[in-house]
C-alpha cells in the first residue's frame, strides 16, 4: 500500500473526497489547517491523510467551530496521539 502521507489527489479530487468546495481547501491551506504537496510546477498534492483531516475540519464545523478553534483542536488531538503513543511504548518495555 502507498504511504497515506503521501500527496496524490489533485485539489479537485480531494475536495470531492472530502465532500468540500475547491475555494474552502485553499482558505484551509493558507490557515495552516492542512499542507498539501506540491509538484514541481506548484498544483497541490493532497494525500490520503490530508483528506482525513479535511473531513475531521468538516465534522468540527459541523459541530460549530471557527477556524481558530478547529486549529487548536487539531494541535491538541495530536499531541494526544502523541501522548497515547508514547505510553504505550512506555508500557510495553515495562511488561
Amino acid at each position: 500500500m502507498t504511504d497515506p502521507s503521501q500527496g496524490v489527489f489533485a485539489i479537485s479530487v480531494a475536495a470531492d473526497l472530502a465532500s468540500m468546495q475547491i475555494q474552502n481547501l485553499r482558505v484551509y491551506e493558507r490557515r495552516g489547517l492542512v499542507s498539501p504537496a506540491r509538484t514541481p510546477g506548484g498544483s497541490r498534492l493532497y494525500s490520503h491523510d490530508d483528506v482525513d483531516r479535511l473531513r475531521r475540519i468538516g465534522e468540527l464545523l459541523g459541530d460549530g467551530l471557527n477556524l481558530a478553534g478547529i486549529a487548536r483542536v487539531l494541535v491538541l488531538e495530536e499531541e494526544l496521539r502523541a501522548l497515547r503513543s508514547r505510553d504505550r511504548r512506555r508500557r510495553s518495555r515495562t511488561g
